[in-house]
C-alpha cells in the first residue's frame, strides 16, 4: 500500500510551503487511489483525506513524551544535518526560536492541546461517522496496534 508523508509534499525547497491549490491537487490524486497510508495533519487537505479514509490513527501521547521525542529528534537532525524533504534540513536556530512557525519544538508545545481537542471533536462528529478513530495514548497502545497489524 502506498505510504505518503504530507510533509514531503507541503515543504518545498527552502521550507517554502506548496501553494494550497497545488497541495490540494496533489493530495486529491493520492486520496483517489484504492488504498494508501497518509501521514500528516494539515487542515488544508484534511477534508480530502478524511472523506476517503476508513481509519485515522491518532497519537495522543502525554505532552512530556511528545516534547522529549521532538527535542531529541530535532537536536539529532540539526546536529547530523539530516536531509529531510526536498533538501531541507532542521536548522540549529530552530532550537532557540520562540515563534511556533519557526521552531518545531515550540510548535509541538503550543499545539499539543489544540490537536488533542481537534481529534476528540472529530471522533465525535457525525460527518466522520464512516471513520474509525484509533487513539494511541501510550507506547503500549502503539505496540498493540503494530502487533495486530502484522498478525502477532
Amino acid at each position: 500500500m502506498p505510504f505518503v508523508e504530507l510533509d514531503a509534499i507541503h515543504h518545498q525547497p527552502g521550507w517554502e510551503p506548496l501553494p494550497v491549490d497545488e497541495f490540494r491537487a496533489r493530495v486529491t490524486g493520492i486520496a483517489a487511489g484504492d488504498g494508501w497510508v497518509i501521514d500528516g495533519n494539515y487542515r488544508a487537505v484534511r477534508d480530502l483525506v478524511w472523506a476517503r479514509a476508513d481509519t485515522v490513527v491518532w497519537f495522543d501521547l502525554p505532552r512530556r513524551t511528545v516534547m522529549r521525542q521532538v527535542i531529541l529528534r530535532t537536536v539529532r537532525r540539526a546536529v547530523t544535518r539530516e536531509v529531510l524533504w526536498n533538501g531541507n534540513r532542521e536548522p540549529l536556530s530552530g532550537l532557540f526560536r520562540l515563534a511556533p512557525e519557526e521552531s518545531i519544538i515550540r510548535w509541538a508545545w503550543v499545539k499539543h492541546t489544540t490537536y488533542r481537542d481537534r481529534y476528540r471533536t472529530a471522533a465525535a462528529d457525525p460527518e466522520y461517522a464512516h471513520v474509525k478513530f484509533v487513539r494511541i495514548g501510550s507506547r503500549k497502545d502503539a505496540t498493540v496496534l503494530l502487533n495486530a497489524a502484522v498478525g502477532r
